[in-house]
């Protein structure tokens, strides 16, 4: 019996891009490795040396989709990869990026990370002139368009194509060999780039000798494979990668930024550094900001982990009140597992976490994290603080209430189900049983983020969002939570 045991939102995979390395493969695994936390369903490389396309994808994490074996399959010096999170019975290994496809441009495969707002009515234009779809993933309208395109040249054909696109995409592409690394007007999702030191490779490959180049969802994957962060992809932008180096090009005009600000608030890596700034700091300063909002007569300071642990340091740090591990996380929790015959009230949660009676015992204690969706687990987690002896329990949140569903690459259930968007904060801390409940406040929380011209995206919290989305029809919600 497979069982739920959190209730968050879901980033919908990484990508991850190598140029010019011996070992493009294995860097390309490790940087997925890396990334796996933003997404488990599904896992792919391609790779290539300018002239033969490897792949291999399938089903699950990372080190289960490839052995040694696998890896010495997927030869050359190019590669791309990507990891992936699906719902809803999307998740099938046809719809697995990335996504390969032979066109009238050459060979071509593309890596996603994102949501095309407008690929329902982009897919059916296509398939009313006859185009034959081979998943239902957004993403795949995009080759369809390049396809199509008039234009001869391939860099001309994706920047043509890139303009009939809407919503969130951070893209790497192989073609022939050359790397390609594109990034949405707006600048939704990340897309970093890196270099690592001078390689050496067999001679009359092509590719030269000097630095190859990386990109990558966050640079947590470049501390793994060696890598030195020279910057983000600009929203607009492709960058192409060959034998003569790196090239930039402009194929929108500028907007307005809408960097995710829920990257920061729960969905990157703490080590990461994603739209110029500090992941784990911004963490502690929504902390210390709560703790400056929302005070509490307490004990001490307990995080919800692994989430919540960042901004219960700043919370702890701000208030004076002691840090304490007050549950503790077991990290072996597979995607299913078997519940015992008999019923275990919370047995999702308590197979993830379990309290610490000894430090929880008679305190008044607050307890972080940094979102509630539903309201579910975090009603199971507050009981399971009582049943451990805990005196009072005062939950606070380190964002906003989420309130509106994302259209831009995050898997978040509809509306009606966020609780949110139903009960005011009164109402949602009688729910979930607590002494108290507090959010941050959305100053706050662009305060933690550095944020003073309001460059991020926060429509999950206002409702108000950048660009025109399908909204209230199912067949649309389907196709937002199911392509990726």
């Amino acid at each position: 019996m497979a069982v739920a045991v959190d209730d968050k939102f879901h980033d919908e995979c990484g990508v991850f891009g190598v140029y010019a390395h011996p070992e493009a493969a294995n860097l390309t695994y490790l940087g997925l490795y890396a990334q796996q936390h933003r997404g488990q369903e599904s896992a792919g490389i391609v790779s290539s040396n300018g002239r033969k396309v490897h792949v291999h994808k399938d089903m699950g994490e990372v080190a289960e989709v490839f052995s040694e074996a696998k890896l010495k399959e997927l030869r050359g010096w190019l590669a791309i990869g990507h990891t992936r999170y699906s719902t809803h019975g999307d998740t099938v290994l046809l719809n697995a990026q990335p996504l390969l496809a032979g066109i009238n441009k050459g060979s071509v495969a593309v890596a996603h990370n994102g949501n095309l707002t407008k690929a329902r009515q982009l897919r059916k234009r296509l398939e009313d002139q006859g185009a034959i779809f081979q998943t239902s993933s957004d993403t795949e309208v995009l080759l369809h368009l390049i396809a199509r395109s008039p234009q001869r040249d391939f860099e001309d054909a994706l920047a043509e194509s890139l303009l009939e696109l809407e919503g969130a995409y951070s893209m790497v592409l192989l073609h022939g060999s050359c790397l390609y690394a594109v990034r949405d007007p707006r600048g939704f999702r990340p897309l970093v780039t890196g270099l690592i030191p001078s390689q050496t490779l067999p001679l009359g490959t092509g590719f030269g000798h000097g630095e190859s180049y990386v990109f990558a969802s966050e640079t947590c994957a470049f501390d793994l494979v060696g890598a030195k962060y020279k910057g983000e992809v600009q929203p607009g932008e492709i960058v192409r990668i060959d034998s003569e180096g790196i090239h930039h090009r402009r194929f929108a005009d500028k907007q307005k930024p809408s960097y995710c600000i829920f990257e920061h608030v729960y969905f990157a890596r703490p080590d990461s550094l994603l739209f110029g700034r500090a992941v784990h700091s911004s963490r502690e300063r929504m902390g210390r900001q709560l703790a400056r909002e929302a005070p509490a007569d307490a004990d001490i300071v307990v995080p919800i982990p692994d989430s919540g642990i960042a901004s219960a340091i700043g919370f702890s740090a701000e208030s004076g009140l002691p840090f304490r591990f007050g549950l503790i996380r077991n990290h072996y929790v597979g995607r299913t597992f078997i519940e015992p015959e008999q019923s275990v009230r919370d047995f999702g949660v308590k197979l993830k976490l379990n309290p610490v009676r000894s430090l929880l015992e008679d305190k008044r204690v607050i307890l972080v994290d940094d979102s509630i969706v539903r309201g579910t687990t975090s009603r199971k987690i507050v009981r399971m603080i009582r049943e451990a002896g805990a005196r009072e329990v005062h939950l606070r949140i380190s964002c906003p209430p989420t309130i509106s569903p994302c259209y831009y690459g995050v898997d978040t259930p509809r509306q009606k189900e966020l609780i949110a968007s139903n009960y005011d904060v009164a109402g949602i801390c009688k729910y979930i049983g607590a002494d108290s409940l507090a959010y941050l406040s959305l100053g706050g929380l662009r305060d933690a983020v550095e944020d003073p011209n309001e460059d991020f995206c926060t429509s999950c919290y206002t409702g108000k969002y950048p660009t025109k989305v399908p909204r209230g029809a199912p067949a649309d919600v389907v196709e937002r939570r199911g392509n990726r």
